[in-house]
């Protein structure tokens, strides 16, 4: 939490007219001094908001410690939950965001393309994946978030980590970017490829073809004013043979991480799903995980997409396997 002593700006920014020193008010940093820190940044700060506010201000709050919560009102200023209210409007991006956002894309697609063309058996799942690495902070990207590239039978179940395991001929590799990219924003989609040197198996094109579909219906009944649970109804029936394996999303929003709204299977409606209104501006991403239980691989898709005025725009714009779709 930053300290409202005011020092003076190094050096002009056209967005910023003002520098202050940060005092953290955490246990780590404090210790047993915590609750005076505590009081000490709340004085501050409040004098601050009532300088810029007025008297008695009324500040809305994400999130807060409550001991530093609590310093702030005896302080003088009033909270108000404003978590709601903040997920809802983060979830509506800008025109400016939209630019971040899609140059974060252009810049992972980039690592993607190299990624896919460094593919061979040999490698080992965690050598392939530091070339997306090499290529994201080569590009002034900050981070992958996740460590979600898998080979032949570690891609089914979904969610095993990037390790040792050494990539084998004809295995599938499947891959979710979660990348932090360029500017701060999340590019999110997932691809699956396959390792060579011979055609896919007919299993194997038959995961990517199912997986292809699903992706494909659920972005195509995506609209603006849809209700949650109006798109859990209209999403696509996953068949029974994959449904234990199911991703646990059908779709969730994404900006500068995976964010608000969560979007529920049918099934998984009644016990996680809540309701809510799909609006223009939010961007989402569509998810596929197809995997027999007990099968030998998975194949993972999903695209990351803009809601519009009138249906979506896609965002994710890398190409799909023609060899794991003929």
């Amino acid at each position: 939490m930053n300290s409202p002593a005011r020092c003076t700006c190094p050096r002009a920014l056209e967005t910023i007219d003002e520098v202050r020193p940060a005092v953290t008010a955490s246990f780590v940093a404090a210790g047993p001094q915590i609750a005076e820190r505590e009081r000490r940044w709340a004085r501050d700060m409040a004098a601050t908001l009532r300088d810029l506010c007025g008297a008695n201000p009324c500040v809305g709050i994400e999130r807060m410690n409550g001991g530093t919560a609590i310093a702030l009102g005896e302080a003088g200023v009033r909270l108000v939950d404003a978590q709601e209210p903040v997920e809802m409007a983060r979830a509506i991006k800008s025109s400016e965001e939209m630019k971040c956002v899609n140059a974060s894309l252009r810049a992972t697609e980039r690592g993607v393309a190299e990624l896919r063309a460094a593919i061979r058996p040999g490698l080992t799942e965690a050598e392939l994946w530091s070339v997306l690495h090499r290529s994201i902070i080569a590009q002034n990207g900050d981070y992958v978030e996740t460590r979600l590239l898998s080979a032949g039978e570690r891609t089914n179940p979904w969610f095993q980590e990037t390790g040792s395991n050494v990539i084998g001929a004809n295995d599938l590799i499947a891959l979710d970017t979660d990348v932090v990219g360029c500017h701060g924003y999340y590019s999110d989609f997932s691809r699956t490829f396959h390792a060579g040197p011979s055609r896919p198996s007919a299993q194997q094109r038959e995961l990517y073809r199912v997986a292809h579909e699903q992706v494909h219906h659920n972005m195509d009944i995506l609209r603006p004013g849809m209700s949650f649970r109006d798109y859990a109804d209209a999403a696509w029936d996953i068949p029974e043979k994959y449904y234990a394996n199911r991703y646990y999303l059908s779709a969730h929003g994404c900006g500068m991480t995976g964010e608000y709204p969560y979007l529920y299977h049918r099934g998984d409606f009644p016990d996680a799903g809540y309701d809510g209104e799909i609006l223009p501006g939010m961007t989402i991403c569509v998810e596929s995980y197809i995997g027999e239980d007990g099968g030998r691989e998975g194949v993972k898709l999903e695209q990351q997409v803009l809601i519009t005025e009138t249906g979506i725009e896609l965002l994710s714009r890398f190409p799909f396997e023609e060899a794991l779709l003929a």
